[in-house]
Parts: C-alpha cells; sequence; structure tokens
C-alpha cells in the first residue's frame, strides 16, 4: 500500500500518513513555465495497492488536471491499482440539467477520473447521493455525520437542541444527524431568486428557546447559511451554529460569517483552510483524516468500510 497526493491538500494527506504510519510517496508534482501539468514518481509503484489523494477544490480546473495527470502516471508506472481519494468532489453541483443546452459536469469529471486510470474512488459527502452511480468503477462515498455527532455531543451534552436543514434538499442529511443525538428537526424552506442568492421564506418546525444546529454539505457563498441563522434567531432560537462538510467559503464568504449571528461554523478539512478561514474567530475545523485513513486501510485489506458510517476512528 503507497499514498500519493497532489498539492490540493497536502496537510490533510500528511495526516492520514501520521494515522495510517505510512510515509507519502516520492512525487513531484509541478508546472512548466506555460502551466501545464508535470507529474514523475521518484518510487517504484509496479504491482502496488496505491491511494492518490487530491481534493478537487479551488482552483478546480488546476487540481483536477493534477489528479488526471498522476493516475495516467501511475498507470503507465504499472501500479496494481490505483485508488482516486478525492475528500472534496469539485463539479458536483452540476449533477444535472438545469435547462437547455447546460452539461452535467459532475458526470464528465467521472468519465475523466475513469478514463485516466482510476479502478476506484473514494470520496465523502457528494452533494448529491446519484453521482456515484456516474462512475463504471466501485465508488465508496464516506459521511462526515458521525464525526459531526461525536463532536456534537461533546459540546451540547444535555441541552436542548433542534437539527435544521437550511434547504429541502437537505433534509435526509439533517433528518441522519438529529437521529444520531435524539433531537428534534426543522426545516427552512428558501426562495432563491438566482444563483448565489437566496432568500429564506418560512421555517418549518419548533426553533423558540432552542440551540440550532444547521447541517449542510456545502458552504459556498455562505449566504445561505447566514439567511437562515438571521431567520432562526428571529425565530427565537437561543443560538445558531453550523456544521458543514466542506468549506468551499469563497469571496466574501468568511467576512460574511464573522459578522452573521452564527455562534460558530464547523467544517471538515477535506479542503484546507485559507488564512482567512485560520484567523476566524467563529470558524472552526475538524479533521476528517482518521476516517479516510481507516478506510483506505480496509480497502486496502479487502474489508468493509459500512461500519464507519457509524462509529468513525479516533
Amino acid at each position: 500500500m503507497k499514498i500519493l497526493t497532489g498539492n490540493s491538500n497536502r496537510p490533510l494527506a500528511e495526516a492520514i500518513s501520521a494515522f495510517l504510519n505510512l510515509p507519502l510517496t516520492n512525487a513531484s508534482v509541478r508546472r512548466f513555465s506555460d502551466d501545464e501539468v508535470f507529474v514523475e514518481i521518484h518510487e517504484n509503484v509496479r504491482g502496488e495497492d496505491v491511494f492518490l489523494i487530491q481534493s478537487t477544490c479551488y482552483p478546480a480546473n488546476d487540481n483536477l488536471m493534477e489528479l488526471l495527470v498522476a493516475l495516467d502516471a501511475l498507470r503507465r508506472a504499472s501500479a496494481r491499482r490505483v485508488t482516486a481519494v478525492i475528500p472534496y468532489y469539485g463539479y458536483a453541483r452540476q449533477d444535472r440539467k438545469l435547462g437547455s443546452r447546460t452539461p452535467i459536469s459532475a458526470k464528465l469529471v467521472a468519465n475523466l477520473i475513469t478514463a485516466a486510470g482510476a479502478a476506484r474512488v473514494l470520496t465523502i459527502d457528494l452533494h448529491a447521493g446519484q453521482i456515484q452511480g456516474f462512475f463504471d468503477i466501485p465508488t465508496d462515498n464516506l459521511f462526515a455525520a458521525p464525526v459531526f455527532v461525536n463532536d456534537i455531543l461533546e459540546k451540547f451534552d444535555g441541552e436542548e437542541i433542534t437539527v435544521v436543514s437550511p434547504d429541502v434538499g437537505g433534509v435526509v442529511r439533517a433528518r441522519a444527524i438529529a437521529k444520531r443525538i435524539d433531537a428534534d428537526l426543522a426545516i427552512i424552506d428558501k426562495r432563491r431568486e438566482r444563483a448565489g442568492v437566496s432568500e429564506v421564506m418560512n421555517i418549518i418546525g419548533d426553533v423558540a428557546g432552542r440551540r440550532c444546529i444547521l447541517v449542510d454539505d456545502i458552504v459556498d457563498s455562505a449566504g445561505t447559511l447566514c439567511n437562515a441563522a438571521v431567520a432562526l434567531r428571529d425565530a427565537g432560537a437561543t443560538s445558531v451554529c453550523a456544521y458543514v462538510t466542506h468549506g468551499v467559503l469563497s469571496g466574501n464568504a468568511v467576512a460574511r460569517v464573522t459578522s452573521s449571528p452564527l455562534e460558530e461554523l464547523v467544517t471538515t478539512d477535506s479542503i484546507p483552510a485559507t488564512q482567512a478561514v485560520r484567523v476566524a474567530q467563529n470558524i472552526r475545523q475538524l479533521t476528517i483524516a482518521p476516517l479516510l485513513g481507516e478506510a483506505m486501510r480496509r480497502i486496502s485489506d479487502e474489508r468493509s468500510v459500512s461500519s464507519l458510517f457509524d462509529h468513525p476512528p479516533v
């Protein structure tokens, strides 16, 4: 078993390496003067079970190209099996046609990863479950919910909590966490006037006098979360925090979160923290390195990974 990483999220790769007590494979991922990606592997990987760790976060196209070129390099180096470990799967929000003459880019990216040489994919909290079906190779979609549940139980033990889905599409995810911590569930009905802008309309459920926890898979501009926090406080919630798997946090998102009623935004390290995120007073990251590391070990040993959905390693 060997672990290789691109440049997108080296801190997470190093944490996984430490968890597994395996050194990262010696390789260089660099650019030519015209920004072409070049990957060179400096160790023998012939016949090895290789795990390539690469999030396709910002800059998405550069990181995606690194992933594809590294997959091709490993295939041509005669690796026995290459598993693409993609903590954050970019283009996942383009999982269906939103109008006439629009692409399904999540499927295109799946085709590219498969064609480049991946034999298996390991990811976490896909934006839409059907993306698993876009791959014609085995795909394991882990969930950050157990990691979040442990943190919630430690922080809010014994308090009256309501788990809130910021939109109708996230109800299944929010319900799963609410069930595990034995909390009530509320849903925010919103109307999106245009892409990236949301307007909160109604809150379905009782939130008055309760600590509310918003649960989502991706926070990008943070407009939805911040609007939801305002609506919940206006409805009588004593406090509002959010647990979101992938902290994209583009543009002015960090400033928006720090000036919002959100007591805390908790994300995972599927996307590396920017300097703005690191200094923000109300943004915190939880690591998913043990979760991914244990899944990688079980895949290499040909053991089941399903128990990780409920009991993550520590």
